[in-house]
């Protein structure tokens, strides 16, 4: 059986949405990343799922390919899921814009872009992330910062307030396990000896480096054991330039 696990969190429909959280990290000061965004999805089946997602302009927000469903709803604003604040603004997704070649049996090209149904407004709780331009390649050994809803362990339940972990960027070979790792496409991302993963609800979300989106959370292992797979977004800006040029 495959160890490969998109990051993505499914629920019962009839179920409580339990967002889950990132696996040793801690909680962001309320508000403190104001381009986080929450995905309410309902998938082809009928589930219901969620994952993390960033805002890109003011009507677009980057997620990953496999947190497509057959409807999206994107919350902004929010720091805890459950308990409402004055600074969510809440917006149907008019149109979803998987990359062209996503497979969903490598996970290769797990970005998608997310056409919102109206301007989201700037403020100090809702804002953009910039994203980097297409020759920045970010190296191995970098220090960057991850945020989202995700699990806080494989089995543990978390509270539902936006999590952030520190992780290192990993040369190639710590992704060795995954046998279709491309290191020009994708980013491998958290050390081996450390208890720090993004997990289950994380997807789509931003990897963070020096204030730039430079990965898209993607896959990992089922059992959590660091490093992950996370979209490289700057092998990417000529399809995102393309698709918002166009809408």
């Amino acid at each position: 059986m495959s160890l490969l696990l998109p990051l993505l969190l499914l629920f019962l429909l009839c179920s409580r949405a339990d967002a889950e959280e990132i696996i040793g990290g801690t909680e962001c000061k309320p508000h403190s990343r104001p381009y986080m965004a929450h995905l309410q999805i309902v998938t082809p089946r009928g589930y219901i799922a969620s994952c993390g997602g960033f805002l890109i302009r003011r009507d677009f927000v980057m997620t990953a390919a496999h947190c497509a469903g057959s409807s999206i709803t994107v919350t902004l604003g929010v720091h805890n899921i459950q308990r409402k604040e004055d600074t969510w603004q809440k917006f149907k997704v008019v149109k979803q814009f998987p990359h062209p070649k996503y497979d969903d049996h490598l996970i290769h090209n797990d970005i998608m872009l997310l056409k919102l149904e109206e301007k989201a407004n700037l403020t100090l709780a809702v804002g953009t992330l910039p994203l980097p331009p297409r020759f920045s390649f970010v190296l191995p050994g970098r220090v960057c910062r991850v945020a989202g809803w995700g699990r806080t362990g494989v089995v543990e339940p978390g509270s539902d307030t936006l999590q952030e972990v520190k992780l290192r960027l990993m040369e190639p070979q710590a992704c060795k396990n995954f046998e279709d790792f491309d290191h020009n496409r994708q980013l491998c991302v958290g050390n081996p000896r450390k208890k720090k993963s993004a997990f289950k609800g994380d997807s789509g979300g931003p990897l963070l480096c020096a204030g730039v989106a430079q990965g898209i959370v993607s896959y990992g292992r089922g059992d959590a054991k660091p490093p992950a797979v996370f979209t490289r977004i700057s092998y990417y800006r000529p399809w995102i330039n393309q698709v918002l040029k166009n809408n």
